[in-house]
């Protein structure tokens, strides 16, 4: 007879695997079974307050604060008019590149990612005003997505991101240290963009068509767009001097947000109840699945379920080596049906212990992680991006995939020098002191 622990393991591996092949919302796929793993331990009067209580606990904590800061943040850059301003000083900087265009885009994604946190805003917003003007240069629609939606996740490494936010909440790593580690990887994904995007053009006979502008023109562009760029040096230094919180750095992003809105008046008071519900909608998303995953931790522990898999990891072997490339070959196929939310609320608890054990840096874990799972982002069959990209270009998601291809196969080969160079994410927060050599 099987113990309650080993039945309320059985409930949750094939429950939430019933469920998500079932199409069923990720919260709801998590949160039932939890409740009905946490009945099977606890009889049905128990779980319902136990459970009630863990998501309680899960979403009762001071830094998760900092994440519908960062969402209402994103939402008003993404109604501020901020993403044409960068999208210029994009061009300006790479515009003498081959594929001059479709390097402005993996650029301008950087730079809109990097200040929202949000890749489904930077593939929306600038893949809006980049997909016209590259037909307009002689792209195909197809290339032009592909670029957008590739690019698009190198905002949910470069900081501030709410992804690190999540990791740091279950790992208690340094948020500080989290976003500086997510700074080499972040602009390494960048840099496997622009070459795949370059030896593409090359193929299609894609030539740069960007005229260089004059000096003074390209000051003015960079210096129209400062006032968006700053918002990382401020929010970034102001953490890394002391100066504020993380979370209060977000609710000063989301000031410095409203008044560039307003500066630029692409943003009016009218708009701002709409802007609200939007950032309202993302938030409950994201704090229902940090409830829902707390309670779902809470039972694998009680069923020893992470130990049961950290044992069978280690048997299968003690070398660093092969259980990082396990735990990454896992990641990349939870990725492209889970989000990266959950999939580190859920998966991150069961793996940091075992990569602990075995020498590797947690910081170093998050980068890997984060960047691992941002993968998933652009790849079928639940890739957020990828659908907002191929919506945006008015394409069906094959069509787009075709082109895909190479920019994820330079993405994975990016992943892997970071996993194994550990130095690409930790040699900034060791020199700025975050962590000890």
């Amino acid at each position: 007879m099987l113990s309650p622990a080993a039945v309320a393991a059985l409930i949750l591996l094939i429950g939430i695997i019933i469920l998500i092949v079932a199409s069923v919302p990720i919260a709801v796929a998590i949160g039932v079974p939890s409740l009905l793993a946490a009945m099977a331990v606890l009889g049905p009067e128990n779980a319902a307050q136990a459970v009630t209580q863990r998501m309680f606990t899960g979403t009762n904590s001071f830094s998760l604060l900092a994440i519908p800061f960062f969402v209402l943040a994103g939402a008003l850059m993404n109604s501020g008019g901020i993403a044409a301003r960068l999208i210029d000083a994009a061009k300006v900087l790479v515009g003498r590149m081959p594929a001059s265009m479709a390097n402005t885009n993996v650029v301008a994604n950087a730079m809109f990612g990097a200040v929202s946190g949000a890749a489904v805003a930077a593939a929306s917003a600038v893949g809006t005003v980049m997909t016209p003007r590259m037909r307009e240069d002689g792209y195909s629609r197809s290339y032009s997505a592909a670029v957008n939606v590739a690019s698009a996740p190198a905002g949910m490494l470069i900081p501030p991101s709410n992804t690190f936010i999540v990791y740091s909440l279950v790992s208690s790593t340094s948020i500080a240290a989290l976003f500086m580690a997510g700074v080499g990887p972040g602009l390494l994904w960048v840099i496997a963009c622009l070459v795949v995007g370059t030896l593409l053009a090359h193929r299609e006979n894609y030539r740069r068509t960007t005229e260089r502008p004059s000096l003074p023109l390209a000051l003015l562009t960079l210096w129209r767009a400062l006032p968006s760029l700053l918002m990382i040096v401020i929010v970034i230094g102001g953490i890394l001097f002391g100066w504020f919180t993380p979370t209060e750095s977000a609710a000063i992003a989301v000031v410095y947000c409203l008044i560039l809105g307003f500066l630029y008046r692409s943003i009016g008071v009218r708009d701002l109840p709409q802007i609200l519900l939007r950032a309202t909608r993302t938030t409950s998303i994201v704090m229902l699945l940090v409830a829902v995953s707390s309670a779902l931790s809470w039972v694998m522990a009680f069923a020893r379920i992470p130990q049961l898999i950290a044992d069978g990891l280690l048997a299968v072997s003690d070398s660093k080596v092969v259980i990082l490339l396990i735990m990454m070959f896992i990641l990349l196929l939870i990725g492209t049906f889970m989000d990266p939310t959950p999939a580190i609320l859920i998966f991150v608890p069961i793996f940091l212990p075992v990569v602990t054990e075995l020498g590797v840096d947690p910081v170093h874990f998050g980068a890997m992680v984060v960047m691992n799972l941002s993968v998933g982002v652009i790849t079928p069959p639940v890739g957020n991006v990828l659908f907002v990209g191929a919506q945006v270009a008015g394409l069906r998601i094959e069509t787009v995939i075709a082109k895909l291809w190479p920019f994820l196969v330079a993405i994975i080969i990016a992943l892997f020098v970071v996993v194994f160079v550990p130095q690409i994410s930790l040699w900034l927060p060791e020199t700025m002191g975050l962590i000890s050599n």
